[in-house]
This record gives C-alpha cells, sequence and structure tokens, in this order.
C-alpha cells in the first residue's frame, strides 16, 4: 500500500506537478539521460562526518545533459480554476525531427503583441536524440518553469527563443536537486515479486506462491488490498534531495573504454549524481531544484580527486 494505485506511467518522460520558488532568472528543470554508474574519490566535506577531511569512495551515476532546443513559450494565467494556459508562441524554425511527435504549425498564430495579459511564461523545449547514443529519432518535449519576477522571465525566454539551454544554465555543483523518472519496466510479474507474498514451504497443498484467498466474505467482490499478479515496474517515481558532485562539459573526458557498458560514448555535458538514480540505462529523467531542501546539506561539492573508468 506505499504505492498505490501501482499503475503504468503514460508517457516515458516523468511530469512534473510543482515547480519551487526562485529568486533567479533561469530554466527550474533539465532533461538527462541516465549513462550507468561509477564511483568517484572524494574529499569529504560534511562538517560533522568521522571522516571529514580524509578521501573517501562515494557511489555515482553518471547523466548526459545534451542542450535542449527551445521550441516555443507558453503564457499562463492565474483564475479561480488555476493556472490557464492563454497562448503559446512557437519559433520561427523548428527542427523537422519534431514532426515525428506531433504536427508542426505551417504559420504563426500568435506575436507578443498580442499577448497582453499574462501571470506566468514557461519555455516548451525538447530534446535532440541524434547528438546521444540512445537509439532513438522521437524528441522528448517538455514545458520547463522559470525563476524570478514576470517581467524578467518574459525577456529571458524571448532571449532563449529559438536557441538552446544548457545544464549550467540551471544547475551548479553542490546544488540539492529532486530527480523525477520512470523505473524499469518488469512485465507481468506475480504476487511473490510484486508484493512479498511469502512462499509456502514444500509440503502445502496445491501451491507454493498461492496467496490463500481473495479476502474476505463480505464484501462479495475482491478487494483493491488483496494482493494479485499484474504488470510491474515503469511507475513513475520521485527521488528527494540528490546532490549534483560534478559538472563536466565535454563527455569525452570519461573515456571508458569500450563506451560504458549498454550505453556507448558520451558526445555532451555531463553530471555526476550522488548515489543511484531511479530508470534504466538510456532512460531519461528531469531534474528539478529541490522542493522540501534539507537545510542540515552541506552546500558545497566536494573537491573529485579520482573517477574509475572501468566497466
Amino acid at each position: 500500500m506505499q504505492f498505490w494505485p501501482r499503475s503504468r506511467a503514460k508517457h516515458a518522460i516523468a511530469r512534473v506537478r510543482y515547480w519551487p520558488a526562485e529568486s533567479k532568472v533561469k530554466p527550474l528543470a533539465f532533461i538527462a539521460f541516465k549513462a550507468g554508474m561509477t564511483h568517484l574519490m572524494v574529499n569529504d566535506n560534511r562538517p560533522k562526518s568521522l571522516t571529514k577531511g580524509e578521501s573517501i569512495m562515494i557511489p555515482s551515476t553518471i547523466l548526459e545533459c545534451p542542450p535542449l532546443a527551445v521550441m516555443g513559450l507558453a503564457f499562463y494565467k492565474l483564475s479561480m480554476n488555476g493556472w490557464q494556459k492563454v497562448a503559446c508562441i512557437m519559433a520561427p524554425k523548428l527542427d523537422p525531427e519534431l514532426s515525428r511527435t506531433l504536427p508542426l504549425p505551417k504559420k504563426q498564430v500568435k506575436t507578443f503583441s498580442d499577448i497582453k495579459e499574462f501571470d506566468d511564461v514557461r519555455l516548451l523545449v525538447h530534446t535532440n536524440p541524434k547528438s546521444v547514443s540512445i537509439g532513438s529519432k522521437k524528441p522528448k518535449l517538455m514545458e520547463i518553469a522559470l525563476g524570478g519576477s514576470k517581467e524578467d522571465k518574459l525577456k529571458y525566454a524571448q532571449e532563449k527563443l529559438g536557441g538552446e539551454v544548457n545544464i549550467s544554465d540551471a544547475f551548479d555543483a553542490g546544488n540539492q536537486i529532486n530527480i523525477h523518472g520512470i523505473t524499469k519496466g518488469k512485465g507481468m510479474q506475480g504476487t511473490v515479486k510484486r508484493f512479498g507474498v511469502p512462499i509456502r514451504q514444500h509440503k502445502a497443498e496445491k501451491t507454493k506462491r498461492g496467496i490463500g484467498t481473495l479476502g474476505s466474505w463480505h464484501p462479495n467482490r475482491v478487494e483493491y488490498t488483496v494482493a494479485q499478479s499484474g504488470k510491474m515496474g515503469f511507475h513513475l517515481r520521485t527521488e528527494y534531495n540528490k546532490q549534483i558532485v560534478k559538472i563536466g562539459k565535454d563527455g569525452k573526458e570519461l573515456a571508458v573504454k569500450g563506451g560504458i557498458i549498454h550505453y556507448g560514448f558520451l558526445n555532451n555535458a555531463y553530471v555526476f549524481i550522488r548515489g543511484s538514480v531511479v530508470g534504466p540505462k538510456k532512460g531519461s529523467v528531469v531534474l528539478t531544484h529541490a522542493t522540501r531542501p534539507n537545510h542540515h546539506f552541506v552546500k558545497e561539492a566536494p573537491e573529485v580527486t579520482y573517477v574509475s573508468l572501468e566497466n
């Protein structure tokens, strides 16, 4: 019952339901691709750690972060029923690969002069799959909120329209972030793997993996609390308060012999995330600023002294 309903995600890219307040003008999210894991040697900078000042090994996840193309702007107005989208302005030139995902507009419907009242503006961005070795051709689309005042947001959005957004525009090394991703799909699974139902002893009658009963006599239906087999995995999950250990500008620095297993070579900027990250290799994750940050968190990133490049 920890996660209910156990429904599969609607899309392969996670959706973000809440944007934290930010005073600086910058994107509040970024789309990255999971490449794999490695281990780093860092100087421990946690003030209350038993190994403070010593060189320690930490597990780390490598995320490749190719630049996002800004294909348009979305304008919102706050009403009695919440945020309502009032207009969209598309970039004058769009990537032809976008036609794989949505029909491209033939002409511009609205201009900036037509939009007089709005309360928020967001970036419409998409990925460039050809720049990443994930084997996909379809761009992933997303709306990204901006920080700052309304006037600053509009100015920043106009500058970025038709351009690109990089990972360094949104985050710095040492930042606390949330990671929104889609877990690995496991397919059809039974009750033992799906819910942890205990396996019965070898002399049990008829079945070892059965649950025994489908529930009480009344109500005369199967309750949703009864463990049953079904599809498992491919769920939307959010991991809170992860740390960016390092932001690298060139993925060729991580020259793993033969490439990262089940991923390949890095061609773009990358980040090291402390610990593991949800999802399979080549899967997309959305990085956002922490919505409920840990105030005991060390804001400075530790100094990286060694990166393992062994498969």
